[in-house]
């Protein structure tokens, strides 16, 4: 699909009546004055010589609602998304395609599961990762946190519930082995954890590790110190499965885990449809980033600061 013109009137999709009444009382959403801000946005992008962007309607909805509406929160995460993008290529890199085999592997194997939830509720988007369940002889971590950030991406385009109500991760480490944690690659966790903080538009609910043994769970906890310091109070680490029912009604969750919403398969059949249909999309992902040397210094900032390597962030201004 060509992007829009700079005047080209949006078109966005409704919201259900749960959803909407969220996004009013809880992101300051204007339904009315959504065209206008989107009519914005997009014109402010065709003034930021450095910054190439996508311009879709949808696109830039989930920034405005990533920001509570505040067009300068929001032009602000636009740029971080991209500028941190470039600053993560073990993840971000060409890999992060359909033409990669890994990919459609690595979402075969039920690693990645996004659990499907009714209209009416207005409960967050629900993951579940099933963190040990890959071969770590034959996959790097990276290489499925690259898999989960296409499908994070698909989701704040395409679920409505996402930008509106926020995420759930869960982490399933059942049968996890010191080999697992070895394997973990702690600067790619840092990275990638700020990244979903301070650039994807979507309000993260937590991260909660089921299935932990006992000897294992102070080493998880260990984790949180990999993670922004406002995340850290939203991660939790239990060794009991059932406490995936407090996060998850268990009617909506497939057979594998005690539920009645099908099976792992039929989520796995899902999302494979969902992301071949993003084929293109993924494809046109190189001609989108920013070009330092046409960034204004003043406007500059440390990417290794965003990080936390040198404590060091430069104020964003923008016009």
């Amino acid at each position: 699909m060509d992007p829009p013109t700079i005047d080209t009137p949006p078109k966005i999709r409704p919201l259900p009546p749960v959803l909407q009444e969220v996004a009013i009382c809880e992101l300051n959403e204007k339904p009315e004055q959504i065209d206008e801000e989107i009519l914005e946005f997009r014109k402010w992008i065709h003034t930021q010589r450095h910054l190439k962007a996508r311009t879709n309607d949808q696109f830039l909805l989930a920034f405005l609602r990533g920001s509570k509406y505040s067009m300068e929160r929001a032009k602000q995460k636009l740029d971080r998304y991209y500028t941190l993008k470039a600053a993560i290529p073990e993840v971000f890199n060409e890999g992060r395609s359909l033409e990669n085999p890994q990919v459609l592997e690595i979402l075969r194997q039920g690693i990645i599961l996004q659990i499907p939830l009714p209209d009416n509720d207005r409960r967050p988007c629900v993951t579940i990762i099933r963190a040990t369940s890959y071969d770590i002889n034959k996959y790097k971590f990276s290489d499925i946190v690259r898999v989960g950030s296409m499908f994070g991406e698909i989701m704040m385009i395409e679920d409505d519930r996402s930008t509106v109500c926020g995420f759930l991760e869960i982490m399933d480490m059942n049968g996890v082995t010191g080999s697992h944690l070895f394997h973990l690659q702690p600067d790619i966790l840092r990275k990638f954890s700020v990244f979903a903080d301070e650039a994807m538009p979507m309000r993260q609910k937590g991260t909660c590790f089921i299935n932990v043994p006992s000897p294992f769970e102070k080493g998880f906890n260990t984790l949180k110190g990999f993670f922004p310091e406002k995340m850290k109070s939203r991660i939790s680490v239990s060794s009991n499965h059932e406490i995936i029912y407090d996060l998850v009604p268990r009617e909506y969750l497939p057979i594998e885990y005690g539920g009645t919403n099908g099976t792992m398969q039929d989520i796995i059949n899902r999302m494979e449809e969902k992301l071949l249909r993003y084929r293109d999309y993924f494809q046109q992902e190189s001609n989108y980033g920013t070009d330092e040397k046409l960034r204004k210094i003043d406007r500059a900032y440390s990417v290794d600061s965003a990080f936390g390597s040198d404590g060091y962030f430069r104020k964003l201004d923008f016009d």
